[in-house]
């Protein structure tokens, strides 16, 4: 039965995307924030079908710490699912991705129309630079630009490795970081079909405000995302009937 679901919801999931892939060409021609408001009912409509289907319900705490205006949104990367369930919950939010992910047909050209921030990984220093300037342009217009610190998507209770691009950001943005934890990855495995029943937990944490030291920033993000993230697996895990580091949690995660 968990293949079936999980395979009907794959289905239905990629046919919804390709809807909206479609949904979306006249959208070039309306203003941006109307534009973005589209967007996010494909993540809706994408949240829905996940738990109508695959029986996978998401909840999302702490929306009220959330500050209004500009800031950096720095998420623990389990799964596909947050890239899409976060755009649900903010009022204007952009993304920091790789280049290469604007060159494919309509998707990337979505992805310029949202304004996203690319990053050329192979710029090295310049690569810093120039993804700090487009990104503080959009903080300053109000967005609030999300980020993947560890820059890829992670096996969940694997050691974090968090990189310092988000350090980086931190100190020369002047906005509020606010860390995001999850446990999205016991649900939703990356690079496998399966999409397990259960209640994925992604959860807000309290804010860090502009101006700290950027070694301290970073330790601090760390244990926000981390601590908590460890916490929702734990939860996870009992709700899935395994143990910590067990076969049936590694073979959720296996590449």
């Amino acid at each position: 039965m968990l293949i079936v679901r999980s395979l009907l919801f794959n289905v239905a999931f990629y046919a919804n995307l390709i809807l909206w892939l479609i949904i979306l060409i006249p959208g070039f021609l309306v203003p941006r924030r109307m534009f973005m408001e589209l967007v996010k009912m494909w993540g809706r409509t994408s949240l829905w079908l996940l738990r109508v289907i695959a029986g996978t319900k998401v909840v999302i705490t702490g929306k009220e710490k959330i500050p209004s205006g500009g800031a950096l949104v720095a998420a623990k990367h389990q799964s596909f699912l947050e890239t899409f369930a976060l755009i649900t919950i903010l009022d204007d939010p952009t993304y920091i991705l790789k280049r290469e992910l604007m060159w494919i047909p309509f998707f990337g050209w979505y992805l310029a129309k949202a304004r996203c921030v690319p990053i050329d990984r192979k710029a090295g220093s310049l690569a810093l630079v120039q993804m700090t300037a487009r990104a503080k342009d959009e903080a300053q217009h109000g967005r609030q630009i999300i980020i993947f610190p560890e820059g890829t998507r992670r096996p969940p209770g694997a050691p974090p490795a968090y990189k310092y691009g988000v350090a980086h950001l931190y100190q020369n943005l002047g906005f509020p970081c606010i860390p995001v934890a999850m446990n999205s990855g016991l649900y939703w495995p990356r690079r496998q079909f399966i999409r397990r029943p259960g209640t994925v937990h992604i959860e807000v944490q309290d804010a860090i405000a502009p101006g700290l030291p950027r070694d301290e920033f970073f330790k601090l993000m760390q244990e926000r995302i981390e601590l908590a993230s460890n916490r929702l697996l734990d939860e996870g895990r009992k709700e899935l009937g395994i143990g910590a580091g067990s076969s049936s949690e590694a073979s959720l995660s296996k590449v």
